[in-house]
């Protein structure tokens, strides 16, 4: 891994709410969540939870997945 890329995964996982949404989204497999469920489970806010899930889609910890009117997320392999 690049010194660049493992910046930007590092910085994606420096707040404890993201390291959450990681582990969780981990746990979870494949399949992955949808945002709703995210933050129900975690208990952030809707708004919170999004910035957090672009940021860690960005460093490319995160994939998603449209399914109808709600995207999933799943950790990256």
């Amino acid at each position: 891994m690049k010194p660049k890329k493992a910046v930007q995964i590092l910085t994606a996982l420096a707040e404890e709410n993201r390291v959450n949404v990681y582990k969780l989204l981990v746990q979870e497999g494949k399949e992955g969540l949808s945002a709703g469920t995210i933050a129900k489970i975690l208990e952030i806010p809707a708004a919170t939870l999004s910035f957090h899930l672009s940021k860690m889609t960005n460093a490319g910890l995160l994939k998603s997945q449209r399914k109808g009117r709600v995207i999933m997320y799943a950790a990256k392999e």
